[in-house]
């Protein structure tokens, strides 16, 4: 199957056309309503970090989306354009110290609502799966 692809400038205002894509492609593959929250949250929530982390807002850089569907699974890449960042050495935002800071809970969020998360290129890119029929 082709993937579904989507590249936007770096501007938050455009995490309304990564909502759409995800919704049309929900209608075309026909994914669960079950995991569908989960996948709206988790990669609008990466697609956010792209631009304002990987890209700093940087509407010269772009955030490439990508899906493709499996028998079982379907898997979202978002790759920024940035310098990438160390993604083994997370602060837990659980932690007391962490509490009250206001970043650092998106990672967490998208690593449980994916059923996997992997980082490569330095960070810059995101592959999350949601497992299908689990």
């Amino acid at each position: 199957m082709k993937p579904f692809k989507l590249k936007i400038p770096s501007i938050t205002d455009n995490l309304r056309i990564v909502e759409s894509f995800i919704d049309q492609a929900r209608e075309e593959l026909k994914f669960d309503d079950d995991i569908y929250g989960n996948i709206m949250i988790a990669v609008t929530e990466s697609v956010n970090n792209a631009i304002i982390h990987g890209n700093k807002n940087n509407k010269d850089k772009n955030v490439h989306l990508s899906l493709v569907m499996e028998d079982d699974n379907i898997s979202f890449t978002v790759e920024d354009e940035g310098i990438g960042f160390n993604f083994l050495d997370l602060p837990d935002p659980t932690a007391p110290e962490n509490i009250d800071k206001p970043g650092g809970r998106g990672i967490f969020l998208i690593k449980h609502l994916a059923d996997e998360v992997r980082f490569t290129q330095e960070g810059k890119r995101v592959e999350i799966i949601f497992y299908l029929n689990s």
